[in-house]
């Protein structure tokens, strides 16, 4: 380790130790907001959680411990955005979802990696990315063999084998597992573009969308790489069928 005088013959094992000189914690309580950087700590702590949670959602089978949690679980219901972009015409259920969405104007992404020069706007995304360091995957479905590195993962997982889809628009009868896909599909309604690219007057309802703007018109960049041929391309669905011709082929 570069930080201090451990060693082992483990790279899996040296990772996780360098997870402990990082302020990331990748393992996440489902019942609270608490963060940690190892899966034995977690497991500690959801022993301090009571099996009894007193507040119910009554749109959906939703349960939490605080008041506080509930209620921002039934604005996602709601669609009641009271956070505005005063940069664009953005609008969160949270004031986190707002702090997030302004780095797009601001382009900072403060969460950085300690085992790599990876950076990231959210602490979500860098948790993620630090769980890809090492192959623990603690969270496992009781359904099936799908297995995870975080817990709000399986929790939507879950969400296949249950049918539930609690997120309903309020203009037509779309519903989903999770609150991003109906903060996407609501953008249909409004007509709301929130992602704008910085170098010209082009905005679009999805980041993914802006992100390929970018590369096809600014800068050129062609990021999937055939391992056959010297062909290069935007998007990996464009590999994928680029390399359904090598298939062919053979």
């Amino acid at each position: 380790c570069s930080e201090c005088s451990y060693s082992s013959n483990s790279s899996s094992n040296l990772n996780k130790h360098k997870a402990t000189h990082s302020e990331v914690k990748a393992y996440e309580c489902s019942e609270c907001n608490y963060s940690c950087k190892t899966a034995e700590s977690l497991k500690k702590h959801s022993h301090s959680h009571s099996v009894e949670k007193p507040f119910v959602c009554c749109m959906c089978n939703y349960r939490c411990t605080l008041s506080a949690s509930l209620k921002v679980h039934v604005r996602a219901h709601l669609g009641d955005k009271i956070y505005k972009c005063n940069e664009c015409s953005f609008r969160s259920v949270t004031s986190g979802n707002l702090n997030v969405h302004m780095r797009t104007h601001t382009g900072k992404r403060p969460f950085k990696c300690s085992i790599c020069s990876h950076t990231s706007k959210t602490s979500t995304d860098i948790k993620r990315h630090v769980a890809t360091h090492n192959n623990d995957r603690p969270y496992k479905c009781s359904e099936c063999n799908y297995s995870t590195k975080l817990s709000k993962d399986l929790y939507s997982h879950l969400k296949v084998h249950t049918g539930e889809k609690p997120f309903k628009c309020k203009h037509c009868d779309f519903s989903s597992r999770l609150s991003g896909s109906l903060i996407r599909h609501m953008r249909i309604h409004t007509g709301e573009k929130p992602f704008k690219c910085s170098l010209c007057n082009f905005s679009t309802k999805q980041s993914s969308t802006l992100k390929r703007h970018i590369m096809y018109i600014h800068t050129g960049e062609k990021p999937y790489k055939c391992s056959e041929c010297n062909y290069e391309c935007v998007t990996s669905s464009s590999l994928k069928r680029h390399l359904k011709q090598h298939l062919r082929k053979a």
